[in-house]
């Protein structure tokens, strides 16, 4: 069991190199069971739940190994098992991304509950409508989802989502891709990660149109061929760093970036009083910025939400949050997607910030407040750096317990934060 140690109060500075985007990665990797040839994947951060995928498809069948830094190679030809290790699925939420390629290439799977983070209720019907659409039977037990079809193979379908999911999206594209005709997937999700998926299906040879848009018109595939592709640079750790210049008033120079996927990442921030400019594939956080948050007009309070994609992504609440204790103002932060994401703010109250948790959805922030170190537990990924933040910004030393979760998704990120200028340690401790 390890934590981390924190002494705050000291500004980063430099350059850091960002991993790429697990939520691209993760369904690349089951996206692999499609094929029976060779897929080589590179930029995969090597982080717990990237770790985990690896394991379930080595426990399935596949040829699982690393090629060298954040590359890897799976092969899955020959017979694989149709049903999953519950003790590895519960570890991470990403195993869903399975029943769709399973149920493709073998007709049949059996897939116990998926684990992950609690952050409130995740829907899984989006996944299956979707599936039974193109002629697989679903059914549901206390303890795991059984999907099949007639003849072993799916049929053209044209579907329309009940709501933009983005792992019910990549599901529905990985069991496309393997169908009888065509499949028209209507209202998806756009994120970066799943036009990164579909990126990769492309270069295993399947004809799929409309990428980045609300509608993909997929041709089912007798057979796919293997690739190589390069994972997306993770936007969610450039928006993390970000946040860490914002508290320190940090120097930072964050790559490699893709200007697209940070639009509404910098301009949220910009509200926050945090500047950032691009230069090429680095994006450039200039240091000592006096943070302020920028009403509305009429000065009104302005409100930051989420929402699917292009909008503020949900995984970045939780460092936007410790980013507006910092700054000058009030600010409203409303949490649509996620009724259990809000309620880490305690431990920022607990720190000293002055924070209002008005509902799960809605919060008041108001700043700057100083903060104070303290003792913290990591409920999940993202809150946990929300934390890390905070730590860094504070005064005197902190420990976070539970840093499992931030290794779910941030690869080495106290060597990171190190090489930055920050005092943080990895201390083991007894169980």
């Amino acid at each position: 069991m390890q934590r981390f140690v924190i002494e705050g109060g000291h500004r980063l500075s430099g350059a850091v190199t960002v991993g790429g985007n697990k939520n691209e990665a993760l369904p690349c990797l089951a996206a692999c069971l499609l094929t029976e040839e060779p897929v080589t994947l590179h930029r995969v951060p090597r982080i717990r739940d990237v770790e985990v995928m690896c394991e379930i498809l080595a426990d399935l069948g596949a040829e699982v190994r690393w090629l060298g830094e954040g590359s890897l190679q799976v092969v899955a030809r020959g017979a694989l098992m149709r049903q999953l290790d519950p003790r590895l699925v519960r570890r991470i939420r990403a195993s869903i991304l399975l029943a769709g390629p399973m149920l493709a290439r073998l007709g049949a799977v059996e897939l116990p509950l998926p684990g992950g983070d609690v952050i409130g209720r995740r829907r899984i019907d989006t996944h299956f409508n979707a599936l039974e659409a193109m002629g697989a039977r679903v059914t549901v037990s206390s303890t795991s989802y059984d999907l099949s079809c007639d003849r072993c193979t799916l049929e053209e379908a044209d579907v329309f989502f009940d709501e933009a999911s983005v792992t019910a999206t990549e599901n529905a594209v990985m069991a496309a891709a393997l169908a009888r005709g065509v499949v028209i997937l209507r209202n998806v999700a756009m994120e970066p990660h799943v036009q990164g998926l579909c990126r990769m299906l492309q270069a295993m040879g399947l004809s799929i149109a409309g990428i980045g848009t609300p509608t993909l018109t997929i041709q089912g595939a007798d057979r796919l061929r293997g690739c190589t592709h390069t994972v997306g640079p993770d936007y969610l750790e450039i928006g993390s760093f970000m946040g860490l210049a914002a508290v320190t008033g940090g120097d930072l120079r964050i790559g490699p970036v893709c200007q697209d996927d940070l639009r509404m990442i910098q301009l949220v921030f910009r509200r926050l009083g945090l500047e950032s400019r691009l230069d090429g594939e680095t994006l450039h956080v200039p240091g000592d910025q006096e943070l302020v948050i920028r009403p509305d007009y009429h000065n009104h309070i302005p409100i930051v939400a989420d929402a699917t994609w292009p909008a503020f992504p949900t995984d970045l609440m939780s460092v936007a949050i410790a980013v507006a204790t910092q700054a000058v103002g009030t600010v409203i932060f409303f949490e649509k997607m996620f009724e259990g994401r809000m309620f880490f703010v305690d431990h920022l109250i607990g720190m000293g910030a002055r924070i209002i948790l008005c509902d799960p959805h809605r919060v008041v922030v108001v700043g700057p407040s100083p903060l104070y170190g303290t003792r913290l537990e990591s409920p999940d990924i993202r809150a946990g750096m929300a934390m890390l933040l905070a730590t860094c910004a504070a005064r005197g030393q902190s420990t976070i317990d539970n840093i499992r979760q931030i290794d779910r998704g941030y690869e080495r990120v106290d060597e990171k934060l190190r090489q930055l200028g920050a005092r943080i340690e990895r201390v083991t401790i007894a169980e």
